[in-house]
């Protein structure tokens, strides 16, 4: 049962899909716990080995939530999910994508000699699944929901982070095309731009210890790489009712480093 906050939270009725949870650290596991401290009814994905730690990380948000299996690559988990969130949820009211993989030869300075099957690999776990994830979920989505992704500065090149630069530029694109096919619906499609967090996934990119200091140093309003709670707020905003008329969108969440020189 809701208390009463939750009852009238920012996100109250509100049923949400949401991905990529993996450890307490995750931009994904604030955005779940704010969005039950906020009032919605959530389930969370995961797979394979990792699904275990899901569950696992769950259990320490405000209320219970089932961890549905899917790999956003396997045809036949993407098929089952409608089905699987139907039985939870009845319908979907947004969706948020945490989703982002490159193989170790796509990263750290090697650009030039990444196989093409490698970057596929990057490109299609962290871009094209957002459209795999959104048209397996479109049955469900309500008229007026909201899709939300999580990002990282793609306008410009970040050394070491090679493929999965590319990969996120694909990402923003691939958002602005979902707005445009889901407006009808009035299903709005976003991605909010967070500044380099201490997560599991940013940690294992090499280079990572220069990545973060240059976001200790350089935003204009100082920036906390342990703290994803900005970020998932942010996320928050966008899956409620308060931007009914953003879509298309990259929300900056970084302090503003992205804006400035410095």
């Amino acid at each position: 049962m809701l208390d009463a906050s939750a009852a009238s939270g920012l996100l109250s009725g509100k049923r949400l899909l949401i991905t990529g949870v993996i450890t307490d650290a995750s931009i994904a596991y604030h955005v779940a716990r704010i969005a039950q401290e906020q009032g919605a009814d959530i389930v969370l994905t995961s797979f394979g080995r990792a699904l275990r730690i899901t569950e696992t990380v769950a259990e320490q948000l405000p209320r219970p939530t089932r961890v549905l299996p899917l790999d956003v690559t396997n045809a036949s988990d993407l098929a089952n999910l409608t089905g699987l969130v139907a039985d939870e949820l009845g319908g979907l009211d947004g969706v948020v994508h945490s989703i982002a993989y490159a193989p170790r030869s796509a990263l750290g300075g090697a650009f030039l000699d990444t196989s093409w099957q490698d970057a596929a690999t990057a490109l299609e776990v962290s871009a094209y699944s957002f459209k795999s994830l959104v048209k397996a979920c479109l049955p469900l989505l309500s008229d007026g929901a909201s899709v939300v992704g999580v990002d990282f500065d793609s306008s410009r090149a970040w050394p070491g982070y090679d493929w999965m630069g590319v990969s996120k530029a694909a990402l923003e694109s691939v958002t602005r095309y979902l707005a445009l096919y889901l407006g009808g619906r009035r299903i709005r499609v976003n991605l909010v731009s967070a500044g380099y967090l201490r997560t599991l996934a940013a940690r294992s990119i090499p280079g990572a210890r220069d990545m973060e200091e240059i976001w200790r140093r350089r935003p204009p309003i100082p920036w906390n790489v342990e703290d994803a709670t900005p970020t998932a707020q942010a996320c928050a905003a966008l899956l409620s009712d308060w931007f009914p008329m953003t879509t298309g969108e990259v929300l900056h969440v970084d302090g503003g480093l992205h804006a400035v020189v410095t």
